[in-house]
């Protein structure tokens, strides 16, 4: 038996009126946005760093929106590779720049004991933090269902927006504490591994919600605007280092202790759960070498 389908309500005048002005706070909020950054160097750069990634997260979902779909192999494959790059950078972009950062600013007397401290502390500050979001707020994980309070009151397609803005926010972090402490070359090496990654990241998003049940233009819309994530983060941590020096070993060890949460909690598992373990750890090396060998080559 065939179902009947109604065609949807048309919008009417309240409903224009209310999209009307939310566009016009939106594109107020945007300027203020846009002015805020483009007095601020540092700032302006996490923003051009944070928009390269998302475009690059946007460009990954191309393939998807042209029919083509991914073997679980590839999938697995191109997870790992992410979480190499993402691993790479937390040790040479973040944790490496954070000991020198906490070295020169003499913190606890300046010494190795001392240096390490704070950042190891700024390290499980960023992983808490992340794990904190993930209990409080309603998201479903590709592996493990929904999550979070009240997770069963929210409609299944905000509840995947949730956790991949969770997913990306460590980057657009890491993205804008980079240019805030690092010189512009290791920077952008940074922002560059990041929108290496976040190409097949945006694709294995994209795939995901299509296998999940979502319509394809909602996938790949979906898995377009999972990378705006990315220049708001960038933006919020340039501005914080920037406010203060005196952060900045705290900054860098933060957004490291983030990206490591999510690397763990999210990225590997997804990556093993479907015994393609070796393709999985094999992306991790290669991903991990080229983040390394951009950072070491460009910083």
């Amino acid at each position: 038996m065939n179902e009947i389908r109604t065609a949807p309500r048309p919008l009417g005048p309240r409903e224009w009126l209310g999209l009307a002005i939310a566009a016009a706070g939106a594109l107020v909020l945007a300027a203020e946005f846009w002015a805020f950054a483009a007095a601020r160097p540092v700032v302006w750069n996490a923003l051009l760093g944070g928009s390269v990634a998302a475009l690059a997260t946007a460009l990954g979902t191309v393939p998807v929106m042209l029919s083509q779909r991914l073997s679980e192999r590839v999938q697995d494959t191109l997870f790992g590779f992410g979480a190499g790059v993402m691993l790479a950078a937390c040790a040479f972009s973040l944790i490496i720049p954070g000991l020198e950062a906490a070295r020169a600013q003499g913190l606890g007397g300046g010494g190795p004991w001392a240096a390490g401290g704070v950042v190891g502390a700024s390290i499980l500050l960023g992983g808490a933090a992340l794990m904190l979001m993930d209990r409080l707020l309603p998201h479903e994980h590709f592996i493990k269902g929904r999550e979070g309070l009240d997770a069963r009151k929210l409609r299944r397609t905000w509840l995947f927006v949730i956790a991949i803005a969770l997913h990306n926010l460590p980057e657009g972090l890491a993205i804008g504490v980079g240019y805030a402490g690092n010189d512009g070359l290791r920077a952008n090496a940074l922002a560059t591994g990041i929108a290496i990654q976040d190409v097949p990241e945006g694709l294995v998003v994209a795939v995901a919600l299509l296998a999940a049940g979502y319509r394809r233009a909602v996938a790949v819309a979906l898995g377009m605007a999972s990378g705006l994530v990315e220049p708001l983060g960038a933006v919020l941590g340039a501005a914080v280092i920037g406010w203060s020096a005196a952060l900045l070993p705290w900054g860098l060890g933060f957004a490291a202790g983030a990206m490591l949460f999510v690397i763990s909690h999210e990225i590997i598992p997804e990556s093993h759960r479907k015994g393609h373990e070796a393709f999985a750890t094999g992306g991790l090396m290669v991903g991990f070498v080229l983040m390394m060998l951009l950072d070491t080559a460009l910083g």
